[in-house]
């Protein structure tokens, strides 16, 4: 019985660290499990597959992850609140900005940031993001993801297809924050997605006009986190 314990525990544990690491959960959800198993681990202490030593060890593990999850939260909630009272000015029909599997996101549509086809950002785009990286600059720890995205309707311009027009968008605006901006490119990735992760339906006009936005996805580092779950359990006599 304690055994099987002791390995269900075992097995929590992997789960949640490859949670972690795809980051693809609620830090509320993550937080949680800890929890669970930090209960479970203190009822099962002194099996034969775990020394005391070891469950120990991995509590502590436990609570720190706990821990570093709960400032990760905070963070991010503080940086929604920044972003969200910076870009105050823009209206929901040009921006939005809301957090989502831990990051925060400032979604800014097609119509703030270029002309149709084009990857030429509009002076209103400018001022958006001179203004989202005013907040960058001032919380360096921050890395930054900007994807372009499209409607499904082939473009018919200098670019070869969606992909390739989304691309050239996600990097134009990458120019403009570290180079206008000053922001630290070593923080910084650009990526297109084209048409294939449409927020709405591609058969309204509607739908299609919010599909053609640019998301720029903003999250604490990582570092300390990793480092948690890259820390072995120590064996028994070392």
């Amino acid at each position: 019985m304690l055994m099987a314990k002791n390995n269900d525990l075992r097995d929590s544990i992997l789960q949640m660290n490859a949670e972690i690491n795809g980051m693809e959960t609620e830090n509320a959800k993550l937080i949680k499990q800890i929890d669970d198993a930090l209960k479970e681990s203190a009822r099962i202490s002194g099996t034969a597959n775990m020394t005391q030593k070891q469950l120990e060890a991995e509590q502590k593990r436990l609570w720190d992850l706990r821990n570093k999850l709960e400032q990760q939260r905070m963070a991010v909630e503080s940086l929604h609140k920044k972003m969200s009272d910076a870009l105050v000015n823009f209206s929901s029909n040009e921006l939005t900005v809301f957090i989502k599997n831990g990051r925060v996101y400032v979604s800014l549509q097609e119509s703030l940031l270029f002309p149709s086809g084009s990857a030429v950002v509009n002076p209103k785009g400018k001022e958006a993001l001179g203004t989202l990286a005013s907040v960058l600059n001032t919380n360096p720890d921050i890395t930054v993801m900007v994807e372009g995205h499209t409607d499904s309707i082939p473009i018919r311009t200098k670019f070869e297809d969606n992909w390739a027009l989304s691309v050239a968008r996600a990097t134009a605006i990458v120019r403009i924050l570290t180079k206008t901006y000053h922001v630290d490119p070593t923080r910084i990735i650009a990526s297109g997605k084209g048409e294939w992760e449409p927020v709405d339906d591609n058969s309204t006009a509607e739908g299609r006009q919010k599909n053609r936005r640019t998301e720029i996805i903003l999250a604490p580092k990582l570092d300390e986190l990793l480092k948690l779950l890259e820390t072995p359990v120590e064996e028994e006599g070392n």
